[in-house]
């Protein structure tokens, strides 16, 4: 079989891009480290809650936070987080469908990190492209909502193969879907042995406390 030209051209200015990507990430990062803030990328499909939860922290207030919101179009998710007092930046990518590490070093100049414990990267809501862009956070927690299915695991491993802690979404209904929390963690930890996880719910706030938690054992000191 002869090599296809324009493929390898193609894989090579990937790389080139990532690679690129990976650089400012690790600026990004170091930005954190230096004013002590830890940073989260929240990731998951369109509709799975990460809005949500943003705003039920911003309610309970355990830790001071702000945001980084990621969306193709509109400040609707910016503006629900702004009206709980959150101060959040909305970067709109018109047709990217992911966030990268150099939107994230702008939306940086944007914001204030005086008495900031925590910045939240809400990535946009796809589980494909955000898997491959490190945007200098220092974990990845993704969302899977119970109503999404409980094969998602299997069907995107680039995705779960790359989170620190996996959320399980309207864990409230459950009792009405065909979702095997237990069948999600081991198909998860069969792509990463060190993946945690934990079942969440606003509605019933079920593990809100338990994600709290986890959030604080990890913040910088």
């Amino acid at each position: 079989m002869q090599d296809n030209p324009h493929l390898k051209k193609n894989i090579q200015v990937v790389e080139k891009i990532l690679s690129k990507n990976d650089q400012e990430a690790m600026r990004v990062r170091e930005f954190f480290d230096a004013h002590q803030i830890l940073g989260l990328n929240f990731m998951s499909s369109p509709g799975s809650g990460k809005t949500t939860i943003l705003e039920q922290l911003a309610i309970q207030k355990p830790f001071s936070f702000n945001v980084i919101e990621g969306d193709l179009e509109t400040e609707n998710d910016a503006n629900k987080l702004r009206q709980k007092g959150i101060e959040a930046v909305q970067i709109q990518t018109g047709s990217a469908c992911h966030l990268d590490a150099f939107m994230i070093s702008e939306a940086l100049t944007k914001l204030s990190f005086e008495g900031i414990d925590v910045c939240v990267i809400e990535n946009i809501g796809n589980l494909v492209c955000p898997a491959s862009y490190d945007v200098g956070t220092h974990y990845n927690i993704v969302l899977l909502s119970v109503t999404e299915g409980d094969d998602k695991v299997e069907k995107y491993p680039v995705m779960f193969r790359n989170a620190d802690l996996i959320l399980v979404s309207k864990s409230d209904l459950i009792a009405h879907f065909d979702f095997d929390p237990k069948l999600v963690l081991e198909r998860a930890k069969k792509l990463n042995p060190n993946v945690e996880m934990i079942t969440i719910s606003s509605k019933s706030q079920e593990g809100i406390q338990e994600l709290i938690t986890w959030i604080n054992t990890r913040r910088k000191k």
